[in-house]
């Protein structure tokens, strides 16, 4: 195959990808979910080719899983396993915060606080799925301000891995406007002068966090 019929194919399966991927981060593929590849091929207007490796890679990456007969289904955790994956989130994510509190630009200040104003305007709106794409884009652009691509890889794979179960704990217009508060005086604590007020704050939004995933997820 030439070099563009390889970058066609390469950029499909990566749309396909990047679209469950936010599925799964949105909680609209719940945990324990059967991914159906006829149906996604008819979603995507695509053969089942470029399906399969999008489904290959995400189960590579450990956002799903080979069920017992064929097909794959989104991950499904134990509250033990969930205890230990936000163990280990919260400790990467207070290095993220106290790096970026270290490393701050303008420029990566400007994409943080604009990802905030996202948050606000769709709590406002109470559009959920708005609200936690937005708050995907908040993390992520913290974890960009490291100029760490090996740590921004390693949270945003816990990220990827938890999206349903924390989508759960953001479920109506009173969660939403809790969130966008916590967020206010989390960042208020990464732009200080202090990094470790900025790890201590990551460290307490965190355990809140897992606090209200475990009880979103009984």
């Amino acid at each position: 195959m030439d070099r563009n019929g390889t970058s066609l194919r390469e950029s499909t399966f990566h749309r396909i990808e990047s679209a469950l991927l936010d599925d799964i981060a949105c909680g609209q593929l719940q945990p324990g979910e059967r991914l159906d590849e006829t149906k996604l091929a008819t979603r995507f207007n695509v053969s089942r080719t470029p399906v399969r490796e999008a489904l290959s890679r995400l189960t590579a990456q450990g956002v799903l899983v080979s069920g017992e007969k064929r097909g794959v289904r989104v991950a499904q955790y134990s509250r033990e396993e969930l205890a230990q994956m936000f163990e280990a989130m919260q400790e990467i994510e207070s290095i993220c915060a106290r790096l970026a509190n270290q490393r701050l630009t303008l420029l990566a200040r400007a994409e943080i606080e604009a990802a905030q104003e996202d948050c606000k305007a769709a709590a406002k709106a109470n559009d959920r799925l708005a609200y936690i794409r937005a708050n995907e884009a908040l993390h992520l652009s913290i974890y960009r301000a490291t100029e760490n691509r090996y740590i921004f890889d390693l949270a945003s794979d816990f990220r990827r891995k938890t999206g349903p179960f924390r989508a759960k704990k953001l479920e109506t217009q009173a969660d939403l406007n809790a969130s966008v508060q916590n967020h206010e005086d989390l960042l208020a604590k990464i732009f200080s002068d202090d990094s470790q007020v900025a790890v201590d704050g990551m460290r307490k939004h965190m355990t809140e966090s897992f606090m209200r995933v475990l009880a979103a997820n009984n």
